[in-house]
């Protein structure tokens, strides 16, 4: 059964958003041996050009608990998939603990609900082939592999991938 997921807009220097970035850095230096080195400016993240949001377990009397998971959309100049206005889904990450009960999937959805609400017609996201769940949530989610960009573009264990919202 399903727990709630209760999410959160907050800062990215929020002590559960920073705790989170955290493991989810370790995660990357166990499946790639190093952190994620891209530069990430926090006041991207800040509405109305981004948003970052943490999910709380919501438990079973609905109170929020533990941070497990988290999420965030910053705009992006990238323009693919004949879209005019993207954004770039970053910091995806649900604490080992808590996977397989939908968590990254309603983190997803309320990214990509955001955005569109934010006049924005397309996310792209980068991720590794060492992620394999994470690959199999976006294309299941209607994502298509794109042209690799950014920091990690010629990357050989960098995939990129691209999503029209609203249609």
């Amino acid at each position: 059964m399903d727990t709630p997921l209760a999410l959160r807009r907050v800062g990215y220097l929020h002590p559960d958003a920073q705790a989170l970035v955290a493991r989810v850095q370790a995660e990357y230096v166990e499946r790639y041996g190093s952190p994620d080195e891209s530069p990430v400016d926090p006041v991207v993240f800040d509405p109305p050009e981004g948003l970052f949001v943490v999910g709380y377990d919501a438990g079973s009397h609905g109170s929020a608990g533990a941070p497990v998971a988290t999420g965030a959309w910053r705009r992006s100049p990238v323009q693919v998939l004949d879209g005019t206005s993207a954004v770039e889904v970053k910091r995806m990450f649900v604490v080992p603990e808590a996977r397989g009960r939908g968590f990254a999937r309603a983190v997803l959805a309320e990214l990509e609900d955001t955005a569109g609400a934010a006049g924005h017609d397309t996310v792209i996201l980068e991720t590794g082939l060492r992620q394999p769940e994470a690959i199999a949530l976006y294309l299941s989610a209607g994502y298509v592999e794109i042209p690799g960009f950014g920091y990690y573009r010629d990357a050989p264990l960098s995939r990129c991938y691209g999503k029209r919202l609203g249609g």
